[in-house]
């Protein structure tokens, strides 16, 4: 298993992520999704994560979760990601704004896209299109590296590319670097929701 998921990575995580959230917002993209001035100081900082996205517009389940699992062809491996069932075609909406780091091809991860978000990348795995010289295409799509995308911006579509037995997203994360359970990124935001929530309860 990564280091990822040791417990004092989680501690440190939960600890310090908003923080950290909060301070790579100027450099991912935040501003252009509508989370900048003239907000103050402290109503910027409260609860960044309630704003993230779930990627998956059409949801049908998750099939696979991160952490070591036996593959689509009876082998032990690491799994670096969620795995969301969805529609062949369906919507991907990005995660948190940020810049396209990189399109990848190949026979793992299929088409896929890299989204920088200050020190956090996401990765999107399975996607329908091509990714042929370095370009995300699929019907009127069309993202390249350097580009900047807004939170919640339809970025791709649910496909069956690469190494995959039904169409379904490959979701994975990495913080700093590190390889990081996305799941534990839903729970945040839905934690932060929930905090927000409560807040506006007279």
């Amino acid at each position: 298993m990564p280091s990822v998921c040791s417990r004092s990575f989680v501690q440190r995580f939960v600890a310090v992520g908003a923080a950290l959230f909060a301070s790579g917002l100027a450099v991912s993209g935040i501003a252009a999704s509508g989370f900048a001035q003239p907000m103050g100081q402290a109503r910027r900082f409260q609860n960044p994560w309630r704003l993230g996205v779930f990627p998956v517009t059409v949801f049908s389940g998750y099939t696979s979760s991160f952490g070591g699992r036996t593959g689509p062809w009876g082998a032990l491996e690491p799994h670096y990601g969620l795995d969301i069932a969805a529609p062949l075609g369906s919507p991907i909406r990005n995660w948190w704004g940020g810049t396209v780091k990189e399109v990848i091809d190949d026979g793992r991860c299929g088409v896929g896209l890299v989204i920088q978000s200050g020190p956090y990348e996401h990765i999107y795995c399975h996607l329908l299109g091509s990714g042929a010289d370095g370009v995300y295409r699929s019907a009127g799509l069309q993202l390249q590296p350097g580009q900047r995308v807004r939170t919640g911006q339809l970025i791709a579509r649910v496909g069956m590319s690469g190494r995959t037995t039904g169409p379904h997203l490959h979701w994975g994360m990495r913080y700093g670097g590190q390889w990081l359970d996305p799941a534990l990124i839903l729970r945040a935001m839905a934690s932060s929701r929930r905090a927000v929530a409560s807040s506006r309860r007279p």
